[in-house]
């Protein structure tokens, strides 16, 4: 059995979102060194601040400055921090409820060991050296032992206020794709596409998935497919993908391949982006290396008739 495949896998994309006025002034307020808190009707400071209470639901808008000063609630040490973290050295993950606040804020606190950061320690906040109108400007906090800083109100008012964040996410597993999905990668390796088919319905899938999706019984019947096959549906691409070298504009496919009952998708080229069409028979272009098809090309032969391919859209 040939050797099952695993690897590092990143999901990763940019979430944009626009602010409102209660988060604008709070991120505003880090990059100035200000820390924003908002009231509630009934007296309770919250930080971060929210639009709505928590417990009432009603809109709430008073804010105030708390000071950049409070007390450790809780804590669990880090002590391999991992990238993106706020410090690069072991720290400790801290709530803190700062001077003047009834809420505690999460971050991190820079300290030498697990032995010096305990509940009801004193810190201080640290301030980034270049401030965005973000949680970083919050560096992290250090240990104070200095006065309690009064909290006064504030109008929330700031020039040049931040009114959208770009909040990137991120997630980092290995991926280990199974028996018959590594059988079909190990198959795409020799530049053969190898399906599996169903004991109960027969038919063939590819990529296989280890069980019929239909019938959901298992597959170990090992069927190679194409390599030519028919475009089912496609779609003409305009946007440029980041860290994809292909110009747009250019057509993805679903590609039904001779001998498989599941359409798999892959971009077509070798013929204009307005000439391909739904019945194109299409064979696969390999690039020098390459564990799978660069692209799709046409083969030349005549359009597939809709009957056949009809169930596949």
């Amino acid at each position: 059995m040939p050797e099952v495949l695993k690897a590092p896998l990143v999901v990763e994309f940019p979430f944009t979102r626009s602010l409102g006025p209660v988060q604008s002034a709070f991120l505003t307020g880090l990059r100035e060194r200000v820390v924003l808190g908002v009231r509630t009707a009934d007296g309770r400071t919250l930080v971060p601040p929210v639009e709505y209470d928590p417990v009432t639901a009603e809109e709430i808008r008073d804010l105030v400055a708390v000071a950049p000063t409070g007390t450790v609630t809780t804590w669990a040490w880090n002590p391999a921090p991992r990238r993106g973290q706020p410090l690069t050295t072991p720290f400790a993950w801290v709530l803190v409820r700062l001077d003047g606040a009834d809420t505690a804020l999460l971050h991190a606190l820079d300290v030498p060991g697990p032995d010096a950061v305990r509940t009801g320690l004193r810190v201080r906040v640290r301030w980034a050296a270049e401030r965005t109108g973000a949680i970083t400007d919050i560096a992290c906090f250090e240990p104070y032992d200095g006065p309690v800083r009064e909290v006064t109100r504030h109008s929330g008012e700031f020039a040049d206020p931040v009114t959208g964040i770009v909040a990137p996410a991120r997630l980092d597993y290995t991926y280990a794709p199974g028996r018959a999905q590594s059988a079909y990668l190990h198959g795409l390796a020799e530049r053969r596409t190898m399906g599996e088919r169903c004991p109960s319905c027969r038919k063939v899938y590819v990529p296989p998935r280890g069980a019929c999706p239909t019938c959901g019984v298992a597959t170990t019947e090992r069927v190679e497919c194409g390599p030519r096959g028919t475009v089912t549906t496609f779609c003409i691409v305009n946007i440029k993908a980041k860290n994809l070298d292909i110009e747009v504009p250019y057509v993805y496919a679903h590609i039904a391949l001779d001998g498989a009952d599941l359409a798999l998708h892959g971009r077509i080229a070798g013929i204009p982006y307005d000439q391909v069409r739904m019945g194109l028979r299409v064979e696969p272009v390999w690039s020098d290396g390459a564990r799978w098809p660069d692209h799709y090309r046409p083969t030349g032969e005549p359009d597939a008739d809709y009957d056949t391919y009809k169930e596949l859209l």
